[in-house]
């Protein structure tokens, strides 16, 4: 039995779709769409606005649920379990990064990693211990108590991914993660978010960006809430500039 669980990929949408309803009007945001993802993939979506992707992650995310269809997690109908179960799958499976980073402003970085950990009930010295933990390992042992304000887009984006692996999840969803960074930094997000595969998590990405979309493994690309196309590619190693190359 856990020979076969293994085997089954980590994400499969199984004729999902979903259907927005205001009043009489019905808007259907995804049609239909079967997507599987491997452990240990690191996948890109693509689409112009519209064409379902953002409606995808949140349903990967476990924010969402398909109006038809299912969606398996390690196996698992999430599709199916009530608003506290779903709450229990995020919080022990996923990691989410988003754009806007979606830091506490009046706490440190040390305690905005340790919140994920504070709503599962980890104690207090363990959460900082895994905090520091976390911190470190995406280059930010130096700045624990820093404010955001006193950090930079790409340090503050490493905080919160910093929060998203803090309770060591198997899947990270990262929603246009480098849309609010210079080109530099996104390169160095990317560097990141190539070792943490190497590790072993699974990343799905969406991004509108190209050249973001070529450090990942596998390109979807979506349009009118159905998958055009969904390619494996030789992802480009992702090597942070010398800093007198990105200002020129």
């Amino acid at each position: 039995m856990n020979g076969n669980r293994e085997r089954m990929p980590l994400i499969a949408l199984r004729g999902a779709s979903k259907v927005y309803r205001t009043g009489d009007v019905e808007v259907a945001a995804l049609k239909g769409v079967d997507f599987t993802v491997e452990a240990g993939e690191f996948v890109a979506i693509m689409g112009s606005s519209g064409s379902g992707k953002s409606t995808m992650m949140n349903i990967l995310g476990c924010l969402d649920r398909p109006t038809t269809g299912r969606y398996l997690l390690e196996g698992q109908d999430v599709s199916r379990l009530d608003r506290t179960e779903l709450a229990v799958v995020r919080n022990r499976t996923l990691g989410f990064v988003f754009q806007s980073f979606n830091l506490l402003a009046r706490t440190s970085a040390l305690e905005n990693v340790e919140l994920p950990l504070l709503y599962a009930g980890v104690s207090a010295r363990e959460r900082r211990r895994r905090a520091r933990e976390a911190l470190e390992r995406v280059g930010l042992g130096e700045r624990l108590e820093h404010h955001p304000r006193q950090l930079s887009g790409g340090q503050q984006q490493r905080v919160a991914i910093a929060r998203a692996l803090v309770n060591r999840p198997r899947l990270l969803l990262a929603d246009e993660p480098t849309g609010n960074l210079d080109s530099r930094t996104s390169v160095e997000v990317m560097v990141l978010f190539q070792e943490l595969r190497r590790e072993g998590i699974t990343l799905v990405l969406v991004t509108h960006e190209p050249d973001i979309a070529g450090y990942a493994g596998r390109v979807v690309v979506m349009k009118d809430g159905r998958i055009l196309s969904d390619q494996r590619q030789q992802p480009v190693p992702a090597v942070v500039p010398p800093l007198e190359e990105a200002v020129s």
